[in-house]
């Protein structure tokens, strides 16, 4: 690593890292939506083969979502050992992990050849990638904004943010130049499993590149200070229930609407809508892009007007545009749908970009990875995977889109209104608090002096 003259790292360390965390979260998320879309379109068939088509997604849906219960688990784990033995380590043996388990599921019977153990391997192999993934998400955005240098802090911590819609990308890529190389039938068959071994690949370009990089200066000083704690989630609890809470809640619409858009939106448009999954794949891929690299520009408007500011225009713009959303999609027309998609491109990253940060501000960083690792696992579950099977439930239920809507539209008013609580209101009543007792004191001095 290279130091300036005052003993911080000069600027291309800080790009550096940026870039490693962006490899490394992309790879990741690679692995974990390619499952998304599997989920949607392959896997249903594949394990789940005796029920109807509609009952064979849902299942499917449901082991997505458990590798989003495995997540809490992960940060749990990741979070203790990142801020007990670095932050670096565990980032190594968390993208291990993903790589692992999406490789095994490539290799995989499915239920024609061992029945009842092929969704039983396949709910285990996404547990591992959830406790995988769990360990990822904070501690990324952890280091990157550890090493981001003054007034660029937002900038530099939307790098690992951004892997999430680069992951999408190359996830829903590899399975749509996969599909369109092959005919159908082989490629529901046996084609399907090409994504998901290409995994060895990434996860040792992902290596290569991670473990080029270094422990952040912060980390290091604590270790130096012996200022490590033992038991760090107990530590981090100690922001009170009220803020954790209220982060909680504000972090939940940014996760729903992006698991709706990345995955349920899949199973609608080719069930409902009769759109081609290769249309739908590739709309999804071109939003994304444009969800990518808009992410590092919200980043940098953060840190000129304000995080916070940032994320609840972001958060209301959700909302507009997920009451949007399905009414477009329910035209039918292909240019319609282009047009909501992108939509959801332009709007997805102005909350997204700086979600990370505003949990892992909450937490001193000898806590840092702990807390945040808690805050955003629980709200990935309780938001983005539970999404997908709920969004599917009340379609079936409805044959309509509109409790899906009002599902997205509820999911984001609890986080604007969460929001808005946590970073204006409670300051606001918790000054107002302070002043009172001071008052109270120098009125109790006023009256002994007389």
């Amino acid at each position: 690593m290279t130091e300036g003259p005052s003993g911080s790292t000069v600027a291309p360390t800080h790009r550096k890292v940026a870039m490693a965390t962006l490899v490394g979260t992309t790879l990741e998320w690679y692995d974990f939506m390619l499952y998304g879309t599997a989920s949607a379109l392959i896997l249903g068939k594949q394990f789940f083969p005796s029920m109807s088509p509609a009952a064979g997604t849902l299942a499917a849906f449901a082991t997505f979502a458990v590798g989003f219960g495995a997540r809490p688990v992960g940060g749990l784990l990741f979070g203790h050992f990142g801020d007990r033995v670095g932050r670096r380590t565990t980032l190594v043996v968390s993208l291990i992990l993903m790589g692992v388990s999406s490789t095994l599921i490539g290799v995989l019977p499915t239920y024609d050849t061992i029945g009842f153990w092929a969704p039983v391997l396949l709910v285990v192999l996404r547990l591992i990638q959830g406790v995988g993934l769990g360990g990822e998400g904070a501690g990324a955005v952890v280091f990157s904004m550890e090493h981001a240098p003054s007034g660029r802090l937002n900038r530099y911590a939307s790098f690992p943010q951004m892997g999430t819609p680069a992951g999408l990308i190359l996830a829903n890529a590899v399975f749509l130049g996969t599909s369109a190389l092959m005919p159908e039938n082989a490629f529901l068959s046996w084609g399907w499993r090409i994504p998901f071994l290409l995994s060895v690949v990434l996860v040792v370009v992902g290596l290569a590149v991670r473990l080029t990089i270094t422990e952040s200066a912060q980390y290091a000083d604590l270790v130096q200070r012996g200022e490590v704690p033992s038991f760090p989630l107990r530590d981090a609890l100690r922001v009170g229930p009220a803020r954790l809470l209220l982060i909680l809640c504000a972090a939940i619409a940014t996760s729903a609407v992006v698991y709706i858009f990345m995955v349920f939106t899949l199973t609608y448009g080719t069930k409902q809508l009769d759109f081609s999954r290769d249309f739908l794949l590739l709309a999804v891929i071109v939003s994304s892009v444009l969800w990518c690299l808009t992410m590092p520009l919200w980043g940098a408007l953060a840190d000129r007007y304000g995080t916070h500011r940032v994320f609840l225009a972001g958060t209301a713009a959700l909302l507009v545009w997920s009451a949007a959303y399905f009414p477009l999609l329910n035209t039918g027309n292909a240019v319609v749908v282009y047009v909501a998609l992108l939509g959801m491109g332009v709007v997805l990253p102005i909350s997204h970009s700086v979600g990370g940060i505003i949990v892992a501000e909450l937490f001193p960083p000898a806590v840092r990875y702990s807390g945040t690792s808690l805050i955003v696992q629980v709200s990935v579950i309780l938001g983005g995977g539970l999404a997908p099977l709920i969004a599917t439930a009340l379609w079936t239920a409805g044959s309509s889109s509109v409790a899906v809507s009002l599902y997205a539209i509820g999911i984001c008013a609890l986080s604007l209104i969460s929001t808005y609580m946590l970073f204006w209101l409670l300051p606001r009543m918790r000054r107002n608090r302070a002043g009172a007792s001071v008052e109270v004191v120098e009125d109790k001095q006023i009256t002994r002096v007389g």
